[in-house]
């Protein structure tokens, strides 16, 4: 298949990964080589963690992060330290050809991390995933609410909240930021603004980890900002009946009455952007730095 610059070869392309829905290898590949020229900004120069359903969505996935073994020299990689000792090499983000290649390793929903390649201990991204209390409808409005309050509080903070339909059950709430805290420093004032969100609605918000203790409430989840621990990457397909597909809103689409996390799918993610664009290709433009405790 050609991707970008190169070509690369797809093995066993009529493979069905979404049996329900009949959407091959082949399908998937060429779903990220259409969608590459807005994605590959948001994964470029990032480490990625690799959601493999080597079976199909109908079976067991792998999370692998360490590169698989014989991936093209071509494919960007970085060794980065884990936390608790070691290393690992992960695949790096940067170009049409590695989302092509990911799909051949049967990889539908690339994760990446919130910082990049070369600072991996200085993140670049603040991450807020409000995550509804169990898989029943009804929980829509209180995250739609949700992200509304931190769109209102990273704001008073200094910093420009951007929204993305998770693809699976929620919203995430992402704020770009110049580089120089370190994870630790950013994951504690992440969860001190879900703290301050969660006060200001109580009888929605949580920041509950246990399910028991949520009472029914959405989770404001500030994990993602870990060293380590990645993301969904924009533009990923889940691995859910019709390929649905974590997609970048306008701020003002969060009013939009039809609006929900699975909305678009692997079929009309390219038409969305082939009309409106990407709501998030200034994202980096509007980095700002880390505020202080909120109050």
């Amino acid at each position: 298949m050609r991707a970008g610059r190169r070509h690369v070869r797809l093995t066993h392309p009529d493979k069905v990964l979404f049996p329900a829905d009949g959407i091959t290898k082949a399908d998937l590949a060429a779903y990220y080589a259409a969608v590459a020229p807005a994605m590959v900004p948001h994964v470029r120069d990032r480490p990625l963690n690799l959601w493999r359903w080597n079976g199909g969505i109908e079976r067991p996935v792998v999370v692998q992060q360490e590169i698989p073994k014989g991936a093209p020299e071509w494919v960007r990689r970085v060794e980065v330290p884990r936390r608790r000792g070691g290393s690992v090499c992960h695949a790096v983000g940067g170009e049409t050809a590695t989302l092509v290649w990911l799909a051949n390793q049967n990889c539908v929903t690339p994760h990446a991390w919130t910082s990049r390649a070369d600072r991996p201990g200085r993140p670049d991204r603040l991450v807020f995933d409000l995550d509804p209390p169990d898989d029943t409808d009804g929980h829509f409005e209180r995250i739609r609410s949700g992200a509304f309050a931190l769109g209102d509080i990273l704001r008073e903070l200094g910093l420009t909240p951007h929204a993305m339909t998770s693809g699976s059950r929620g919203i995430h709430v992402v704020a770009p930021l110049r580089r120089g805290p370190d994870a630790d420093t950013v994951r504690a004032r992440a969860g001190e603004i879900a703290e301050v969100v969660a006060a200001r609605l109580p009888d929605d918000l949580t920041t509950a980890w246990r399910k028991e203790k949520r009472g029914g409430r959405v989770l404001v989840d500030v994990a993602r900002n870990t060293y380590g621990q990645t993301a969904v990457a924009p533009y990923a397909v889940r691995a859910k009946r019709g390929a649905p597909v974590a997609t970048p809103l306008a701020w003002d689409e969060l009013d939009d009455p039809e609006l929900h996390p699975q909305r678009w799918t692997l079929a009309t993610i390219p038409g969305r952007l082939e009309g409106a664009g990407d709501p998030w290709d200034a994202i980096g433009r509007a980095a700002a730095r880390l505020p202080a405790t909120p109050t």
